[in-house]
């Protein structure tokens, strides 16, 4: 008896049990495994949005759910031991591409279970919101429509933009103190050496709020600066500028859906209205949308498929109309960091990416800050030897090489032609030796500008707001029809050279 007490003990001591001997031999007894299980692994979802149930069993003490996307919402976030029902809604999907998620079950000593959910493409805009402005779609026209982006692009050797003009807000046309465009400014810039526009518009202030009807007679006027451009052999862009910012300030998803509906009723009445011109006018979706992170060019690339749809359904040569959408911020690093695809098109190889350039001390600041000075000055051979504080120290040769060549990997290379929609450099007020430098500076940054993007499959758009003086980029006065700056107009010229 001894012995077996003996064996018990040990038994004890490395099992934790006491039902064995060292004489019996038995096996020590395993707790029972931890189940976890529902009734469904996947779960398809329709656009409009709808609700599917799933039946939890457990014999957990507790449990956990959650949902990857907020597009997909939970009725209960965690349950107990036993059977639960968990409704699960998928909200509208708002946008033209199908979307993803996961559905993760949890507890304490049991395998996670995972749903999978998915969920179809919508419309890209809440039906509804406004009043469809496609109303008389036509049948296809490749008439004048011939040649590729790409194609289109070679074509395009310099641009200038009518700026502060056109996209007056509030007000009109001339409420920046530009004159209504003409006929002769037009032939003059056509005159010394560009051969496209860039039409930067307003549409919302021409706008019914509660419709997005764009008033007829602003319809009419853009169709004739168009003209004006087409009758040169011009070829034109016209987009969706700032606009009071309902757009460029609002790419998040509190605004998301009601944007979407906004931007395909302006672009179907634009589209319809510009229907009848060929392949020398472009559309643009729009200027400079603000976006910071993934989550801001999600939204982006929502308007952009919007703006696509809406095009390409009004018919006509817009079925083939070259295209152009815009990078983050119109910012080179940000579209090299966050615009890695493009949105989808029913016809291939009419699309094109714009971003703009403006390496800011040089070029737009006007004052001396805590954190860095003014560039008076540009380029490996233009740097002062008696006003070295204003001397640049970013954003000359190697950096306009390095920024023109990520474009030209991620997107020219790749058949997506790529718009310098905005370039340009103030002129300073300056005397003596630092102006005589500040100029040379200044013409040496705009013709390499050209002829680097040139050289990378850039467009080149200068930006001219038509203002005169000091700290200002203006190439030609408007009210006379006269060039204004020669010495940066022929800068721009040699870039081509």
């Amino acid at each position: 008896m001894r012995k077996i007490i003996i064996g018990a003990i040990l038994c004890v001591a490395f099992f934790g049990l006491c039902a064995c001997s060292s004489d019996s031999g038995a096996e020590p007894v395993q707790p029972a495994a931890i189940t976890l299980t529902v009734d469904i692994s996947k779960i398809d979802f329709v656009a409009k949005g709808n609700v599917a149930s799933v039946i939890v069993t457990t014999d957990a003490k507790t449990w956990d759910i959650a949902s990857n996307a907020a597009w997909v919402q939970l009725s209960k976030t965690s349950g107990t031991k036993g059977t639960s029902l968990v409704s699960i809604t998928a909200l509208e999907n708002t946008t033209t591409v199908a979307r993803t998620a996961i559905i993760t079950l949890s507890s304490s000593g049991a395998a996670s279970v995972q749903i999978s959910v998915s969920q179809v493409a919508g419309t890209g805009a809440v039906v509804g919101l406004y009043p469809s402005y496609n109303i008389n779609p036509i049948a296809d026209d490749a008439t004048g429509m011939g040649s590729t982006a790409v194609a289109l692009a070679a074509k395009m050797k310099l641009g200038w933009n009518i700026g502060n003009t056109l996209e007056a807000t509030p007000g009109s046309e001339t409420a920046w103190g530009n004159p209504k465009v003409t006929k002769a400014l037009i032939d003059l810039v056509k005159a010394n050496g560009f051969n496209a526009i860039r039409i930067p518009c307003s549409w919302n202030q021409y706008a019914n709020a509660k419709t997005a009807q764009i008033n007829a007679t602003w319809l009419a006027r853009v169709k004739e600066v168009v003209q004006y451009c087409v009758d040169n052999d011009m070829y034109v862009i016209v987009n969706i500028h700032w606009d009071g910012g309902w757009l460029e300030e609002n790419c998040t998803e509190a605004k998301k859906v009601e944007n979407n509906a906004k931007q395909k009723a302006f672009w179907e009445q634009i589209a319809t209205q510009l229907r009848g011109f060929d392949e020398h006018l472009l559309f643009a979706s729009a200027n400079e949308p603000k976006v910071e992170d993934a989550t801001q060019m999600a939204v982006l690339m929502s308007y952009h498929q919007t703006f696509i749809d809406a095009v390409r359904s009004t018919g006509g040569k817009n079925a083939y109309r070259t295209l152009i959408v815009q990078g983050p911020a119109t910012d080179i690093d940000k579209t090299n960091k966050l615009m890695t695809t493009l949105p989808t098109d029913k016809v291939a190889n009419r699309m094109m990416a714009e971003i703009h350039f403006y390496p800011y001390q040089f070029t737009l600041m006007t004052k001396d800050e805590t954190w860095g000075k003014m560039f008076y000055y540009w380029g490996a051979a233009n740097h002062s030897t008696t006003d070295t504080d204003h001397n640049p120290t970013w954003g000359e040769e190697a950096d306009i090489d390095k920024f023109f060549l990520s474009m030209k990997t991620q997107f020219v290379d790749k058949g997506i032609p790529v718009v310098l929609g905005e370039f340009g450099a103030i002129r300073r007020d300056l005397t003596g030796d630092a102006l005589t430098l500040h100029l040379k500076s200044r013409a040496d940054f705009l013709k390499y500008v050209v002829k680097q993007a040139k050289a990378n499959g850039l467009l080149p758009f200068y930006w001219d707001a038509g203002f005169m003086g000091v700290n200002t980029m203006t190439l030609f006065n408007r009210t006379n029809n006269t060039v204004y700056d020669q010495q940066a107009l022929t800068a721009l010229q040699d870039g081509l050279k």
